[in-house]
C-alpha cells in the first residue's frame, strides 16, 4: 500500500470472522485449466476498507497474474482499491527458487511505502519497510489483520514510516 501520507504494500491472504463459503477460481496456463478454492483470512474486507480510506494500495505478489487477477478482483468487489498490481515477473528470483521484491518500482521514496508479508524474504531488499504477517491458512479466530491496524493507523502521521518499523521491531 502506498500513500502521499505514508505507504504501505501488501500482499495477504485475505473478511470477517471466515463465514463465506469462499470462492473458486479458474486459471488456465499452458492451455490446462485448473480450479482453486480460496478463502479471505477473517476481517479482511474491514481491513481493506479501513486501511484503503488511509492509504493509496498496491498488491505486491510474487504470484502469477493468471491466478492473482482474478482473487484480487474478488477481494476489490467492484471498490476500485485494489487497481495497481504488481506480479511474479516484477519480482527478483533468488538462487534458492524464491522470489524478493524491490519496492522502489513502486516508488523511489521509500520513506513512505511498506511491505506486508508472510514471508520476510520477499523484502529483504527493502528490509526497513516490511511488516511481518503470519501467513493463514484457515483458522477462523485470526485477527492478525486487526492487530496490524494501530500499527498502519500511525505510520500516516510519520515522515519517514521506516524509522517508527525499526523502532517498533516490525524490521
Amino acid at each position: 500500500m502506498h500513500s502521499p501520507t505514508a505507504g504501505l504494500l501488501g500482499s495477504f491472504g485475505l473478511g470477517r470472522r471466515n463465514r463465506d463459503s469462499g470462492h473458486t477460481v479458474e486459471v488456465t496456463l499452458g492451455g490446462r485449466s485448473t480450479l482453486y478454492h480460496v478463502y479471505k483470512r477473517p476481517f479482511a474486507d474491514y481491513f481493506l476498507r479501513k486501511v484503503s480510506a488511509w492509504y493509496t494500495l498496491v498488491i505486491f505478489t510474487a504470484s502469477m497474474q493468471e491466478y492473482a487477477d482474478p482473487v484480487i478482483d474478488w477481494l476489490d468487489a467492484g471498490r476500485g482499491i485494489l487497481g495497481r498490481r504488481l506480479f511474479r515477473e516484477s519480482c527478483t528470483q533468488l538462487p534458492n527458487g524464491s522470489y524478493t521484491k524491490d519496492l522502489s518500482i513502486i516508488e523511489q521514496d521509500l520513506s513512505r511505502v511498506c511491505l506486508v508479508d508472510n514471508s520476510p524474504i520477499c523484502y529483504t531488499i527493502n528490509e526497513a519497510n516490511g511488516i511481518p504477517i503470519e501467513g493463514w491458512t484457515n483458522d477462523p479466530h485470526d485477527e492478525a489483520l486487526l492487530d496490524l491496524l494501530p500499527v498502519l493507523d500511525s505510520l500516516r502521521f510519520t515522515s519517514d514510516v521506516r524509522r517508527v518499523l525499526g523502532i517498533r521491531g516490525f524490521s
